[in-house]
């Protein structure tokens, strides 16, 4: 699809820069000018699509969708709707409130907050664009099956006690069932497009940076040796070492996708890219002000194992993919 830029951006680095295609820091310029344009046009492309297909999905509305399921449907209906309805860590706390003041069981609530960082448009549409399109499936049902199992055992284990107890207390109010018109979802999709790109673009160069660095300069004997498919603790390490970072899917796609070319397993660095996305300590410490330590922790163990699996997943059926 893109094989015209690919072949545009060889041209600026050998004609613009004067450089020979056979060094590292050729293919590292192309890495990233070529990755930045391709990225940020496929993802224009499916923010505005998908933001107009949010504009029917309102926060009230989404808790109305969830509340007519009962059992595992309901967290499986909470992950889909985690697809479509992304939050970053900033907005985790006011969505909990939002669902538990709404009635929504605890469990249905984390399946929601599991998915939805973990899956969104965003990162759909960079591993569309990185490893395509039957990695970026698999990698979507995945999270949703992490997102509705994950909530399915927590809201088993009856953790509401290890909810702070001013959340229950508290009366959000319910927003307005705003019916919006054609052109004001354009309108939606529109904003929604100009804040989106306007936020992450800053996580996007770092991320791609980042992933020219290693594109081009990595040792790739070192990486595919401790990082590699045949190190059996590589997806474990992965996930470890991805908690303490805080980035979105933007910045950690593209340093995904030039771990994988210098040899490291599909599955480990993806599971890096969950584990930065979803289990991030910024983002527990946020989570902090709403749920106790013990909830936590069983926030991060059962979401953490569910992430190591599905690394290993991928590992094993990479060479399907």
């Amino acid at each position: 699809m893109f094989k015209w830029l690919e072949n545009l951006i060889w041209l600026l680095v050998e004609n613009v820069f004067g450089l020979d295609p056979a060094t590292s820091l050729a293919g590292s310029i192309h890495f990233f000018f070529y990755d930045v344009i391709k990225i940020l046009i496929l993802l224009s492309l499916m923010i505005f699509a998908i933001s107009y297909v949010r504009s029917f999905f309102q926060p009230e509305r989404t808790k109305q969708i969830v509340s007519r399921f009962r059992g595992i449907t309901a967290n499986f209906m909470a992950s889909l709707l985690g697809i479509v309805t992304p939050f970053c860590s900033c907005s985790s706390v006011p969505l909990f409130i939002g669902f538990v003041e709404g009635g929504i069981p605890l469990g249905v609530t984390f399946s929601f907050l599991i998915t939805s960082p973990i899956v969104n448009e965003a990162a759909f549409v960079i591993l569309l664009a990185s490893f395509g399109i039957k990695v970026a499936v698999v990698y979507v049902a995945c999270g949703v099956i992490i997102g509705t199992l994950g909530g399915f055992l927590i809201g088993r284990l009856k953790m509401e006690k290890y909810v702070e107890e001013y959340v229950w207390k508290m009366q959000m109010g319910a927003a307005a069932n705003t019916q919006l018109n054609h052109k004001q979802r354009m309108q939606f999709a529109w904003e929604q497009l100009h804040e989106i790109i306007k936020r992450i673009w800053i996580y996007l160069l770092i991320g791609i940076g980042i992933g020219a660095a290693i594109h081009g300069w990595a040792p790739e004997a070192i990486l595919a040796r401790y990082a590699g498919p045949e190190n059996p603790f590589a997806v474990i390490v992965a996930v470890i070492c991805g908690i303490p970072l805080y980035s979105n899917a933007m910045g950690a796609i593209p340093i995904a996708e030039a771990l994988i070319g210098k040899g490291v397993g599909l599955g480990t660095a993806l599971a890096f890219l969950m584990a930065v996305t979803a289990l991030s300590l910024p983002e527990m410490i946020i989570l902090r002000k709403v749920i106790k330590p013990r909830l936590i922790a069983s926030f991060l163990i059962i979401t953490g194992i569910g992430i190591i699996l599905v690394g290993y997943l991928f590992n094993g059926i990479y060479f399907y993919l």
